[in-house]
């Protein structure tokens, strides 16, 4: 493990928006559980989740285009939030956090109604058949959503996987889900409001990627409730 890495590790003990809990802690009593606006926020504003939030890049975009909501990103790898939550904590912002934990245990986290709105920002498509159940959209995955998702509450996917776009749109579709709003190129179609959800303008570290290599972006907004 390089030295950058493990200093990483060790300020994020220190950054008061990084929460850190162990499996265990996760599995039989979260404390923050159904308190996040009570005693972490210290306000009743909306909460919005980023799963798979890489450096932080959305979580920290949305979160100043929004300042009222709270901004939750949610990410294993810890020294890559770093950069989100660093950023947080020196441009003095109360309204986004971000916790450590893998996303199969995101419902261990939140009480029921408790988030307002979800975004799944360039996930793994894991597009071998064996790691179906691995997709963030797979039904397994939206059931764990449903736990704590409010009723109506919005789902945003943002990939440059048409595999997963697909996948996604076929699913949704054939269980009969709400699709808002589907776009195959969010940058290229004519009819893009591009004034919906910053999707322009807040732009992921692997975005700028793919983008480069020529990968159109997609996106879809939904609801499973």
């Amino acid at each position: 493990m390089g030295k950058n890495k493990i200093a990483r590790f060790e300020e994020n003990k220190t950054l008061p928006n990084v929460i850190q809990p162990t499996r265990e802690e996760a599995l039989t009593g979260f404390n923050l559980k159904g308190k996040w606006r009570t005693e972490f926020f210290k306000n009743d504003n909306p909460i919005v989740l980023e799963l798979g939030c890489g450096k932080g890049e959305y979580s920290v975009g949305l979160a100043k285009a929004f300042p009222e909501k709270n901004f939750i990103g949610i990410d294993i790898k810890g020294a890559r939030f770093w950069f989100g939550a660093k950023e947080a904590v020196e441009s003095n912002m109360s309204n986004v956090a971000f916790l450590r934990s893998q996303i199969e245990l995101v419902d261990n986290f939140f009480a029921e109604n408790e988030v307002d709105e979800i975004w799944i920002t360039f996930p793994d498509p894991q597009i071998k058949y064996r790691r179906t159940k691995h997709r963030l959209t797979h039904p397994d995955f939206l059931d764990r959503y449903k736990k704590f998702l409010k009723p109506g509450g919005i789902i945003h996917l943002k990939t440059d996987s048409e595999f997963l776009h697909g996948y996604t749109l076929g699913f949704l579709q054939g269980a009969g889900y709400e699709i808002i709003t589907a776009h195959h190129d969010i940058y290229g179609a004519p009819e893009y409001d591009p004034n919906t959800e910053h999707l322009r303008d807040i732009k992921t570290y692997y975005e700028e990627l793919f983008s480069a290599k020529g990968k159109t972006i997609t996106y879809i907004k939904f609801r499973i409730s």
